[in-house]
């Protein structure tokens, strides 16, 4: 069974657990103080470009400046650029104090400034419109291939903005030509007053703000597989039914609210212990052998300790059955803790 656990009694921070058959799958935690800026939208100004990294900085409004390499530089931005070499650097396409808009694909992390990007991913509860990149066009892998083919023939109906793509997400399953062409016409309207804020005023500000904890989780993780979304909280359990009763309607009996005045919903669902060990420096697996975890500025190291592992009648056959369970347990692990 799936569950969607939301944790939300302290305002200050608000805990997202993925939980499948009692094993936590995924954990998103956002603070007042720390919230996410991947997906914002902003009008920044290029303070740095760097021709021997093939990247721009840019000044965003943030402590740190963005990184933004030149893959990520739309077309549009071009504007009859010429190459000075054999072929187009992205000196020849951005200048120092050209202010552009852009989007946050990683957040800040360590020194390191958030990854940016001029191609826009304007999410909705059915698809994701690319209003700047025809390119990326696609239909969700967890959509079953009779239901692609039905989708292909509704595409073929609807109306698509110029120079834009779209992906359809697991929830655009079985929609109607007329239901995705109205997501459509919102998300591209939401991209002309982008633009528009965008002319308004001088870099670097927010014109855009990715929707909260309680409804990119409901719109990103709300699927067919889900058994129930619950609540510990009132408020957040009446903003989430009001989401829900708008866009999928299908699924409201499936949320739901916990009374935590005896015990916490994630101690109830015992998986508080879980969350924890997220945090550790080392996972303990259930051979005796250890994973621990150090992360650096550059990178994260992973280490295998398998001196307490007792699965295998030789040290070839402990070795091979701790690696094999090891693997599992990191896969999991990278995406606990967001590495990668």
């Amino acid at each position: 069974m799936k569950h969607i656990l939301i944790n939300a009694t302290h305002k200050e921070e608000i805990r997202v657990a993925i939980v499948k058959d009692k094993q936590l799958t995924d954990l998103n935690i956002e603070t007042t103080l720390n919230r996410k800026t991947k997906g914002n939208i902003y009008k920044g100004k290029i303070s740095r470009v760097e021709k021997s990294l093939e990247a721009a900085f840019v000044d965003y409004g943030k402590d740190k400046q963005g990184f933004l390499p030149f893959k990520e530089v739309a077309d549009a931005l071009y504007n009859g650029a010429t190459p000075k070499g054999d072929k187009l650097s992205i000196s020849d396409v951005l200048k120092e104090g050209q202010e552009i808009i852009v989007q946050v694909e990683k957040e800040e992390r360590g020194n390191k400034g958030a990854a940016l990007s001029t191609f826009m991913n304007l999410a909705g509860a059915y698809m994701i419109l690319t209003p700047n990149n025809p390119k990326s066009n696609g239909i969700s892998r967890q959509i079953s291939s009779s239901d692609r083919q039905a989708l292909k023939e509704v595409i073929s109906q609807m109306n698509m903005p110029d120079k834009a793509g779209m992906i359809i997400r697991t929830a655009g399953a079985g929609k109607s030509a007329a239901e995705l062409q109205w997501e459509v016409d919102y998300l591209s309207e939401l991209w002309s007053s982008i633009n528009s804020e965008a002319a308004k005023r001088g870099a670097p500000f927010l014109i855009y703000q990715e929707s909260n904890i309680i409804v990119r989780t409901l719109r990103d993780y709300l699927r067919a597989d889900t058994d129930s979304v619950i609540f510990d909280d009132l408020n957040a359990f009446k903003e989430a039914k009001d989401f829900v009763s708008f866009v999928l309607p299908h699924y409201l009996d499936r949320v739901k609210f916990f009374d935590v005045s005896e015990h916490s919903l994630f101690n109830h669902m015992s998986i508080e212990s879980q969350v924890r060990n997220v945090f550790n420096r080392e996972v303990t697996l259930s051979s005796g052998a250890t994973i621990v975890f150090d992360s650096t500025e550059a990178l994260t190291a992973i280490d295998i300790n398998s001196a307490r592992a007792t699965k295998g009648s030789d040290i070839e056959e402990t070795a091979y059955n701790t690696n094999i369970e090891a693997a599992k347990e990191i896969s999991k692990q990278l995406q606990l803790r967001d590495i990668g």
